[in-house]
């Protein structure tokens, strides 16, 4: 059996039809790789049809503002794509005079592109024979060619790039590359493939020594860190104008350049996850005096690496306290970029709080229905 041929043949009778899929445009296919790094296709794809309607083109994209990009990217995650994405339209107006490289070497070198993403930019927009090796193709391979190393070592990723190498159609290298990518997404999946109706299972190793659900293999997982964070939830009134306190995250940490709320910290935390005294919090908001309206939490956020256990305190302020966060009017948090658990709770507290404030924001995923008593 022909791999590439089956592959192929494959693909072209069984592929999505998706808008990045229709074209040759290199810029608006890098966006849909940039966004599909992290993120299922069926996710990805609204967010792909909204920021290219924003930004068409790459000199439209170099033009953004950062905060109006990651307001769109919004609920994708992993915004360091964003940011980079920025950084790298601008790389191309300086010194390409607006024109996407064409090359593998100068597509690699952008910021935020890596091997994969260089090597599907190319092969697809630019027909440069050049494989792909994502986590979809390393499954593939790995039970194809019955290859029983983790397949998270470098040397077996090599190993499988240059299988790839010599399997990928120098005459079609964009089919291949998308072909591999969609048969691993689509038919060889982790769990369950259905292996009898596959098309290239007469050839798999891994099907015919019944080894499917033993490969790939993996290194052992590292344990993943828990995080707890305590939100102070200020909402204020001055006059007419009613909104809450913000702050932007500038340090190199999670949710960079985002707005969240400010954070309380303990000099010495004496159960780890566990809700600050009410004694503790009126201290640390001295000399105002804010009214304190509950807690909520502990609300669990996974990270890819921290778990995350949140606690929101709420208080209100009469006035506008010369507070060092960003006053921020309710009719313009829908402005700010904010991590999905923010939006999330800032959508919560009007859903389960309808009038607070007199406010209401628009209809959105429940955060946490567990709404705490007062702490004393």
């Amino acid at each position: 059996m022909d791999f590439t041929t089956t592959i192929i043949d494959w693909y072209l009778q069984n592929k999505r039809d998706l808008p990045w899929r229709r074209t040759r445009d290199p810029y608006l296919i890098w966006v849909s790789e940039i966004i599909l790094q992290q993120t299922r296709v069926e996710q990805g794809l609204p967010y792909f049809i909204k920021i290219t309607r924003a930004y068409p083109d790459i000199r439209s994209l170099a033009g953004a503002e950062e905060q109006e990009l990651l307001k769109l990217w919004q609920g994708l995650g992993y915004y360091t794509r964003a940011r980079n994405m920025l950084a790298a339209s601008r790389v191309i107006m300086d010194r390409y005079q607006g024109v996407f490289p064409g090359d593998y070497a100068s597509i690699r070198a952008l910021k935020g592109i890596g091997d994969y993403t260089a090597a599907a930019i190319a092969s697809i927009a630019f027909n440069v024979p050049h494989p792909v090796v994502d986590g979809n193709v390393l499954r593939l391979f790995s039970r194809f060619f019955g290859i029983d190393i983790p397949i998270d070592r470098s040397s077996v990723k090599k190993e499988i790039h240059d299988l790839a190498q010599s399997l990928i159609d120098p005459e079609n290298p964009g089919d291949f590359n998308q072909a591999v990518m969609e048969f691993g997404a689509r038919v060889c999946i982790p769990s369950n493939p259905d292996c009898n109706a596959c098309c290239l299972s007469e050839s798999c190793r891994a099907y015919k020594t019944g080894m499917v659900h033993l490969l790939p293999k993996r290194s052992e997982k590292q344990i993943v860190p828990d995080r707890t964070i305590h939100y102070l939830v200020i909402s204020y009134q001055q006059g007419q104008e009613s909104g809450l306190f913000m702050k932007q995250r500038e340090e190199r940490d999670i949710w960079h350049h985002l707005f969240d709320f400010p954070q309380y910290q303990e000099e010495r935390e004496r159960h780890p996850g566990s809700p600050i005294p009410l004694k503790s919090l009126k201290r640390w908001f001295s000399p105002h005096h804010p009214d304190f309206q509950g807690v909520t939490g502990p609300v669990k956020h996974k990270l890819t690496h921290q778990n995350l256990s949140v606690w929101f305190y709420r208080f209100h302020v009469n006035g506008k306290p010369r507070l060092p966060y960003q006053a921020v009017p309710f009719h313009e948090l829908k402005f700010l970029p904010v991590p999905r658990l923010i939006d999330r709770y800032i959508r919560d507290l009007f859903i389960f709080a309808p009038g607070f404030l007199n406010f209401k924001m628009d209809d959105g995923p429940a955060l946490s229905k567990k709404i705490n008593p007062p702490l004393h």
